[in-house]
């Protein structure tokens, strides 16, 4: 990949979209990940207003840590940088608190509470960005957001505009390197940071994300009985995060009324 390159189409392509929606530049989640920090500082390399927001709720240490350096750096940086912490550990607990049900009963509750963190996060950035006249802008990248669907849908999924969702995650990180993200970053292991126990991304999905671009560049092509050991479990990994993802991605259904029914 030419990683200067793409980062000048991308920088073009983000300044473009801002002025053509006439609006003053971006919003960016921070969350102490890979994507989020290149996607806020390709929005830095703009010129154009960018607020960096990071929003802990019950967050680890190290992902409170790395997510305040990256935004030091890029404040630093970058003069058209402001940067701030909206805490919305209560807002969650006092939330939790009031749809609390029987775990035994529901037993996908942590998820459905793990989802509604991304949630509580979209809320806040498009709150900020109305204020400011910003775009929420998303930090998914193709993996995720086409592949297997590891994004909450109206969470990190809502956004105005996708500027890495064309990128695998290798690609990502080499755009990481030719942007100067703080190592730290550069080092972290992979993580949504939705859960109040630590989950790596490869944990939940059941592979790593070589193995899942790798399955992504031949699922058109080949069945999993085409292959044998891991390469056949990660294409039928990859094949069933796939399938159940297509709700997050297609139009939201529409019920056609036959028109003789509306005279």
């Amino acid at each position: 990949m030419q990683a200067q390159a793409v980062v000048r189409h991308i920088v073009d392509w983000l300044k473009n979209y801002a002025g053509k929606a006439c609006t003053k530049g971006f919003v960016v989640g921070v969350s102490g990940g890979i994507d989020s920090a290149v996607v806020s500082t390709l929005a830095a390399k703009t010129g154009l207003n960018v607020l960096l927001i990071e929003m802990p709720i019950r967050q680890k240490s190290d992902q409170v840590n790395r997510a305040r350096e990256h935004m030091d750096n890029l404040k630093q940086r970058y003069a058209n940088v402001t940067a701030m912490t909206v805490d919305l550990t209560l807002t969650f607990d006092t939330f939790a608190e009031t749809v609390e049900v029987d775990e035994t009963e529901f037993p996908n509750k942590q998820l459905a509470l793990a989802n509604a963190r991304s949630r509580l996060r979209m809320v806040t950035l498009y709150y900020y960005g109305q204020l400011h006249g910003l775009l929420v802008t998303g930090t998914g990248n193709k993996i995720e957001d086409f592949g297997v669907g590891f994004f909450t849908k109206y969470g990190d999924g809502g956004v105005d505009i996708s500027p890495i969702a064309d990128l695998t995650k290798t690609q990502v990180y080499q755009l990481a390197k030719e942007l100067n993200v703080i190592e730290a970053i550069q080092q972290a292991v992979p993580t949504d940071g939705l859960w109040d126990t630590e989950r790596t991304d490869e944990e939940q999905m059941g592979a790593s994300y070589p193995e899942l671009e790798w399955a992504m560049s031949v699922y058109d092509t080949h069945q999993p009985e085409d292959f044998s050991g891991r390469k056949r479990e990660v294409l039928k990994i990859y094949t069933r995060l796939h399938k159940a993802m297509q709700h997050k991605i297609n139009p939201v259904p529409v019920c056609g009324i036959p028109p003789e029914l509306l005279k």
